[in-house]
């Protein structure tokens, strides 16, 4: 099965907008016959996108680090929960299970497994789509942050490399497309 790893907050957020856009992104995925790769965590949007898509029958595939599970946040319900010794370690499964990344709402985890995603593709380690889903303005400072590094000559063909939209439906089926992923 072709897996989408999603990157997003073990917090709700101040929004319920956020919950809902975890939900529906699940929704959405397991629709496109696609499984849910993603932290393992049973709360905040982790838990939200793990149980709408095991509610919409899909395949969830959880990677956690020990210490996490320790802290009793390990998600038990899942289709298979991977138990990692570090977060580098988690990284490196949730790239190998999966095709593309998206990255929604979420703190300092969500943009560090964002960012080595990204930075991974960039050094040639992997050529796997990143996308970010801009839910309610969420990633207007990262997009504009995009825009000034490329602009000043940081990055290139930023386009290519990170899609960023603030529609669910049409930012999959962009970040499908450009992973090759048959839906």
């Amino acid at each position: 099965m072709k897996r989408v790893a999603v990157f997003c907050g073990a917090n709700v957020g101040a929004q319920p907008l956020y919950a809902e856009t975890a939900r529906l992104v699940a929704r959405l995925l397991v629709e496109r016959g696609l499984g849910v790769v993603f932290g393992g965590g049973r709360i905040g949007l982790m838990g939200a996108l793990a149980d709408a898509a095991l509610e919409a029958g899909g395949e969830v595939i959880g990677v956690i680090p020990q210490a996490l599970v320790d802290r009793e946040q390990a998600h038990g319900g899942l289709t298979e929960l991977n138990v990692v010794s570090t977060m580098h370690e988690r990284k490196a499964l949730m790239t190998q299970r999966s095709e593309a990344f998206l990255a929604l709402p979420g703190g300092f985890g969500t943009m560090d497994e964002l960012f080595e995603a990204i930075t991974w593709r960039q050094l040639g380690y992997h050529d796997k789509p990143a996308a970010v889903l801009n839910v309610a303005g969420f990633y207007d400072g990262l997009e504009a942050y995009f825009e000034r590094a490329a602009a000043d000559g940081f990055i290139s063909s930023l386009r290519t490399r990170v899609l960023i939209g603030s529609e669910p439906a049409a930012l999959l089926d962009r970040l499908i497309e450009s992973a090759g992923i048959a839906s």
